[in-house]
């Protein structure tokens, strides 16, 4: 099977020539919070499949209603037509942000989600009459996609370098990365310190800014790089003030992943008796389906929607593509948020998240560990490594040695991250913990 896929499939972020030396693992088959390989042998999904299985594999109420589903309804165009599983989503959805963002726009994947959000910004405001406001910024280290328009707004060299002829350019500001505290600061303080920094751009290129795109609390690809919720108030109040809007990219941290089911309701809203943080356009992807199908979709406020809202065609947002709104992939993401409700799934995770902390403590304690954080069900730690090979040598050893600890852990540079599902028992979180640490003690070891 690995000989096929090498000569067939081109795989994602990926340098093919590596699966020479090390070979891809051929998956059977998926229960619960394991995968199996064609041998027999398992292994724990502590990143949830690129940070989308919120629920384990084969969830057997999922599968059930994708069943139900397919004998219903397997898919139909949304323009023109509407369906039940595409209108109780929405429902359920801008039911949890309390009808503040009440409008939802569907698409496959978390870029396309990115570039819908950050064209209703830009034609929103030429319908308002402000052509002029075409610029987008974002922050130092982030990431929002790989697609062209995404990209401009991702700070990731990686991924943008190769390709910046093609990009627009963004305004790029500092990152409220609680890392980066010199001496004496708290994470708050590095937070408005950044939020100083955006207001000095936005003094000066109001007029010509259409919005700022933030993924709150963690910017992840980045490194998980975890900031104080006390950014977000300020930045919706500056995004206020100066009259730009606020995109909030929950691709990767909402659906619970940081405590709360969006991430920006961990921040109050300033001057508005302790009401969470509400952007004027958030985008979901990843867990909304379970890990299951493609998914994406915008939220907007009624502000944004009505600047499209006219008998003027040219006026309409003019978006699409075949698959917008499937009825299989919004019934998954049905079926998602009816096992948050019936699990209290969202208490759950705290015990959880206890348990895991405390199997990390060694970890959190290592001399050879630096910042070692969690936010929610998202755990990071970054080896106390510095020369650029090392990294990639550190990055690679350790990978190897989770999958022969039967962990699928995937570091992203010198970062180790947990993102496991939400289901894990007592034993699998100490197990997590437990095999965790044996791997970074191994690795560094030989470092």
């Amino acid at each position: 099977m690995v000989r096929r896929s090498l000569k067939s499939v081109w795989h994602p972020c990926t340098q093919m020539q590596h699966h020479e030396t090390v070979p891809l693992v051929a998956v059977s088959h998926g229960r619960g919070a394991w995968l199996y390989d064609a041998e027999g042998k398992r292994y724990l999904d502590a990143i949830s499949s690129w940070w989308v299985n919120l629920f384990g594999h084969a969830n057997p109420r999922i599968n059930a209603a994708l069943k139900e589903q397919l004998d219903t309804l397997e898919h139909a165009m949304l323009a023109g037509f509407t369906h039940e599983p595409v209108i109780r989503l929405s429902e359920c959805l801008a039911a949890r942000t309390g009808n503040v963002l009440g409008h939802c726009f569907y698409a496959s994947d978390g870029a396309s989600a990115v570039e819908i959000a950050l064209k209703m910004s830009f034609h929103a405001w030429r319908n308002a009459g402000h052509a002029a406001k075409q610029e987008f910024v974002c922050l130092k280290g982030s990431y929002h996609g790989e697609t062209i328009g995404a990209l401009a707004v991702t700070d990731v060299a990686l991924f943008r370098d190769a390709y910046s002829p093609l990009l627009r350019p963004a305004h790029v500001v500092m990152s409220p990365d609680a890392r980066a505290a010199c001496d004496g600061e708290t994470a708050a303080d590095v937070a408005r310190r950044a939020a100083g920094a955006l207001e000095s751009l936005l003094q000066q290129r109001a007029g010509h800014i259409a919005a700022v795109i933030i993924e709150p609390l963690v910017q992840c690809a980045t490194g998980m790089a975890m900031h104080d919720p006390v950014y977000l108030s300020e930045v919706r109040a500056l995004c206020d003030r100066y009259q730009i809007h606020l995109i909030f990219d929950e691709i990767a941290v909402g659906c619970g992943r940081t405590g709360t089911f969006f991430a920006s309701e961990q921040a109050a809203a300033i001057g508005a008796d302790g009401a969470p943080v509400w952007p004027d356009l958030v985008c979901l992807s990843k867990g909304i389906s379970g890990g299951y199908l493609p998914l994406s979709l915008v939220m907007a406020t009624d502000a944004i929607y009505q600047a499209f809202y006219d008998t003027d065609t040219t006026r309409g947002f003019l978006h699409s593509h075949s698959y917008t709104g499937n009825p299989l992939a919004c019934r998954a993401a049905l079926a998602t948020l009816e096992i948050f409700e019936q699990d209290d799934v969202l208490n759950a995770n705290q015990v959880r998240a206890q348990r895991i902390t405390a199997g990390l403590l060694s970890l959190a304690d290592h001399a050879r560990v630096r910042h070692f954080r969690q936010r929610g069900m998202i755990w990071a730690f970054d080896a106390a490594i510095d020369d650029p090979a090392a990294v990639a040598r550190f990055s690679r050893h350790f990978f190897i040695k989770a999958l022969e600890n039967e962990l699928l852990l995937r570091p992203i540079g010198r970062t180790v991250y947990l993102m496991p599902p939400y289901i894990l028992d007592e034993a699998e979180c100490d197990l997590l913990a437990e095999r965790t640490t044996a791997v970074f003690e191994s690795v560094m070891a030989d470092a």
